[in-house]
């Protein structure tokens, strides 16, 4: 049985479906599982689009505001906290959302989950994000490249940027946002119609995946780098070490498949306080959670 699995772009922090297909745990449940490049990281799949993507349950809530017909479906979760870093010039462990003010801040430009959650941090410590000096229009490496020439203060990133600027001295952690707890951030998706007329081979890859955490949190970051190298043979090994032991000190990996409806509402807040969505669906019309307590009881 084969499956196209839909990826957005290549990132560290989506290392666990990479070592999904190293690893062999789709083959191992009889599947077929082949990895393509969607078309661009922003869209949502059409209501009656085939196939399996993953990314956040930002497209669910999303595709509903913008289409109540929209059935796309969030099921397995696997990045459960926020991968993405605030990155400062200078040591600030005692950092406080107010130390931005009278910065120039730029932020990820390239999918907006990252700024909503953030504007949303700054929004609860009694701030108003609009007031900020923010970049919203460049990619992170033009935002690095700025921070490096000290045209911009603080930057918003995710690995390997955050571990390059520390080792090059260049920079330095103020804030993980995976530090404010479960914010659902990177599940499967599927149309309703695909999960309903593909229930067994995704039950299959369910389990797939969770053959995968199970490995996961018995591995260390060592085992991780040699299962996924191949996937970012641009980077130094010593450099991917470093950013795969960060992201699992802080969490951001789930040890099981069910997505927890505190992630999904912190997630939705944010996305309803930043104004990306005006409504907001339920966690109940955006989420399978039955694949996953299968897949793991099975």
């Amino acid at each position: 049985m084969t499956i196209t699995l839909y990826e957005n772009f290549r990132a560290l922090f989506y290392a666990p479906f990479y070592a999904a297909v190293a690893l062999g745990c789709y083959k191992d449940q009889g599947l077929d599982v082949r990895l393509e490049a969607s078309d661009a990281p922003l869209p949502i799949p059409e209501a009656g689009a085939d196939g399996i993507w993953w990314g956040g349950p930002m497209r669910c809530l999303v595709g509903r505001d913008r289409d109540p017909a929209c059935r796309l479906v969030s099921f397995c979760e696997v990045v459960t906290r926020d991968p993405f870093f605030l990155i400062g010039p200078e040591p600030r462990a005692d950092f406080a959302m107010s130390d931005l003010e009278g910065r120039s801040i730029g932020t990820v430009s390239e999918v907006p989950t990252p700024w909503m959650c953030l504007q949303d941090d700054i929004r609860r410590a009694g701030l108003d994000p609009g007031s900020f000096a923010r970049t919203a229009d460049r990619s992170m490496a033009e935002n690095v490249a700025a921070f490096r020439a000290r045209e911009l203060d603080v930057i918003q990133v995710f690995e390997p940027f955050v571990t390059q600027l520390l080792n090059d001295g260049a920079g330095h952690i103020w804030y993980a946002s995976a530090s404010r707890g479960a914010t659902s951030y990177t599940t499967l998706l599927a149309n309703r119609h695909t999960l309903d007329a593909r229930r067994a081979e995704l039950l299959a890859m369910s389990r797939a995946i969770h053959e995968m955490q199970i490995w996961l949190t018995k591995s260390d970051a060592g085992d991780i780098v040699a299962t996924i190298q191949p996937y970012f043979p641009e980077l130094d090994g010593m450099v991917l070490t470093t950013c795969i032991s960060r992201y699992q000190s802080l969490g951001i990996w789930g040890a099981n498949l069910l997505l927890p409806e505190a992630g999904f509402e912190r997630l939705r807040g944010a996305l309803l306080s930043g104004g990306l969505i005006g409504t907001g669906a339920s966690y109940a019309d955006c989420v399978d959670q039955d694949l996953a307590a299968e897949a793991m009881t099975g």
